[in-house]
């Protein structure tokens, strides 16, 4: 290998062909991946291609994926600072590789530190056009979404970035399965009404029209997380929703309370064990309306609420809900779908759904999506 061969660099901002993969911002100058499986895509050529990332955070740093032509080939921690990464080497000069620079970690709510951004690639070779793919999916969720627990032994119990990936995550085998582009909105541990610890603020519907509204903090107001997302820019066939697996944990956890305010809030149990009434249709309410929200931004999607890799405790309400705001509004674009529970077999770290499990799940998606595909 010769080298002394010129790299020469080139600013995200001034890259003509170059795909922008999850929500975020307008801005190159640096590009800033906000979510779980957000990603920049290229198809380049030349021997050698080089990153440069940088990444902060006060607790929780950034991870990232490295694919080539679809393969996962590095996966690391991005530590403090900007740097200079490199993805390949020797490879052929005249080859087209497609190139996906992916972040693995999701968008950390409890550290308003945490950024990852992509600032310039450096290459011996060209970039070419990343070729559209026919479908659209935004997939919704909590940890399972983020992949937590997809990666690392069944006995880790630690709750820390390492642990989770979007790649081996049943959102992006289905998009690779479908050849469509997706974008992710996740959360670990936040649901439809509430968090798993009944916070009323952790939960997914109350951010949906922000970039990435559920991140705190002046910096994150600075890189344009709280940003109106444009919707008009992306509309997606398919929107998979895997929410209410936090909302049945909160009937089992403490009451929250707000240490300012004094507020408290809890989702209750009778004393037989079951939920209480008035709780359960709190959160009946939160999906209907989340529903009604979901389709003010995208009108001609087909929603899918896809729920039960950890059981199936609100189900019923889950259909209860869909069917009220299919009454209600006459949209008969929507659907429900149990997902395979996972078994002991396909548990991975954290007590989340390891990697055999978000493929059994994928697998079982992917050809009830299909039927809806061919009805679009």
């Amino acid at each position: 290998m010769n080298e002394n061969k010129h790299l020469k660099v080139v600013a995200l901002s001034e890259l003509e062909n170059l795909k922008v993969h999850g929500r975020t911002t307008r801005s190159l100058s640096p590009l800033t991946l906000f979510w779980t499986g957000s990603a920049l895509e290229l198809n380049a050529t030349g021997s050698e291609l080089w990153v440069e990332i940088e990444a902060n955070y006060d607790n929780y740093e950034p991870w990232v994926s490295f694919l080539v032509n679809a393969n996962l080939i590095s996966r690391q921690m991005v530590t403090q600072g900007r740097h200079w990464v490199c993805l390949f080497r020797g490879m052929s000069e005249t080859t087209v590789k497609n190139i996906r620079i992916v972040r693995d970690s999701q968008a950390m709510s409890q550290d308003p530190g945490c950024s990852l951004q992509i600032h310039a690639v450096k290459s011996d070779g060209e970039f070419l056009t990343v070729q559209e793919r026919p479908y659209k999916i935004e997939f919704i969720g909590d940890s399972i979404t983020s992949g937590e627990g997809t990666i690392g032994a069944r006995s880790e119990e630690d709750w820390i970035p390492m642990w989770f990936s979007a790649i081996y995550n049943y959102s992006a085998m289905i998009a690779e399965a479908l050849n469509a582009e997706y974008r992710v909105i996740s959360q670990s541990g936040w649901g439809v009404l509430t968090s798993f610890d009944n916070n009323p603020h952790g939960n997914i519907p109350e951010y949906y029209d922000k970039v990435c509204g559920l991140l705190t903090g002046e910096k994150n107001e600075a890189l344009g997380a709280f940003e109106d997302n444009d919707f008009d820019a992306w509309q997606p066939d398919i929107i998979i929703v895997n929410l209410g697996t936090n909302d049945a944990g909160a009937f089992q956890s403490p009451e929250w309370k707000d240490e300012i305010s004094g507020e408290t809030h809890k989702q209750r149990l009778n004393e037989d064990g079951t939920y209480h009434e008035e709780d359960l249709k709190s959160f009946e309410k939160a999906a209907q309306n989340f529903l009604i929200k979901l389709r003010q931004h995208n009108q001609n999607a087909h929603i899918l609420w896809a729920y039960g890799m950890l059981g199936i405790p609100m189900m019923k309400a889950i259909y209860r809900a869909v069917d009220k705001y299919t009454k209600a509004t006459g949209d008969q674009k929507i659907s429900v779908f149990q997902l395979p529970n996972t078994k002991d077999e396909t548990m991975g770290a954290r007590n989340h759904p390891g990697k055999l499990a978000h493929e059994e799940t994928s697998k079982e998606l992917t050809n009830y999506i299909k039927q809806i595909l061919v009805g679009c």
